[in-house]
């Protein structure tokens, strides 16, 4: 069993791959079989693809605070007037419609949390249409990300009450870049190098949700966490290094998110939250005069 990402990767070089071992992993700890863990990650799988699907219906949530915004992304990729390309805009637009059916209270695959579980799918959806994924390959992409959030988890946070959204979306970020660099061929150390990258760009990110609730800037957020995922894939495949390694970067995140002030955890006491705007709609949503 590995303890953090410096030994996932030597302990990785036992198996066939990433996905491989967290399966060996499973079957000892939870004494399931092959079968059984991959059938938990089919429904896993089908879960997010079908928030995806409800999230594209244009829906808003029961506050109207969010919802309609995947499909309004859905309806820009295909005006082709996309200044990022169709593939990352589609990570974004997925990511969203997860996260918007999350604030519509319907169901989702908290990855690693719910506040930040678009990044990973938006991610997904886009490397399968990118790299023409199987079904075994997505459920091997999910695995490969469980591999990585678990050494995050293990080594700091990935509460937005205890570490900020830096914890949520940033971890969720990560998790999506490393099985991204496995899924179009990385190695393991390049797939900790693109972690590294993801999550010393969005340190101190802090938590701040508008009237309390995982919408305002969270459905948001997941898009930029998808975005930041494939940019992070992408420089770790094309050779960049990290001067920083990848599990001090993660102990890093941990202390920056033990020292923010309680104003930027979650509490909405902070941040956007109390803005002018925040706290009228804190005031409206509550119906408080």
């Amino acid at each position: 069993m590995f303890t953090n990402v410096k030994s996932l990767i030597e302990e990785s070089k036992k198996y066939p791959s990433v996905a491989e071992m967290m399966i060996e992993i499973e079957i000892e700890q939870t004494g399931r079989s092959e079968i059984q863990i991959r059938n938990l990650m089919e429904r896993n799988l089908e879960t997010m693809l079908n928030s995806i699907s409800e999230g594209l219906k244009g829906k808003k949530s029961t506050t109207g605070l969010t919802g309609g915004d995947g499909l309004l992304m859905d309806e820009y990729i295909k005006s082709e007037k996309g200044l990022s390309g169709d593939i990352i805009l589609g990570a974004a637009r997925d990511a969203v419609a997860v996260n918007e059916v999350n604030a519509q209270m319907g169901l989702i695959c908290a990855t690693p949390t719910a506040g930040s579980a678009g990044c990973l799918p938006g991610v997904l959806t886009a490397a399968t249409k990118k790299l023409g994924l199987t079904r075994k390959e997505q459920l091997d992409f999910l695995f490969c990300g469980g591999a990585f959030g678990l050494a995050i988890a293990n080594n700091a946070t990935i509460s937005g009450a205890e570490g900020g959204c830096q914890a949520e979306v940033g971890s969720a970020s990560a998790m999506a870049s490393a099985a991204l660099v496995l899924a179009a061929g990385g190695s393991v150390e390049q797939a900790g190098v693109a972690v590294a990258l993801t999550l010393q760009n969005m340190l101190g990110l802090i938590c701040d949700p508008v009237a309390g609730l995982v919408e305002i800037p969270c459905v948001h957020r997941n898009a930029m966490g998808a975005s930041q995922a494939m940019i992070s894939a992408d420089m770790a495949l094309a050779g960049v290094k990290t001067v920083i390694p990848v599990d001090e970067v993660i102990t890093c995140m941990y202390n920056v998110g033990r020292n923010l002030p309680a104003a930027f955890r979650e509490t909405a006491e902070g941040g956007l939250a109390q803005t002018p705007t925040g706290k009228k709609v804190m005031a409206e949503v509550f119906g408080e005069n």
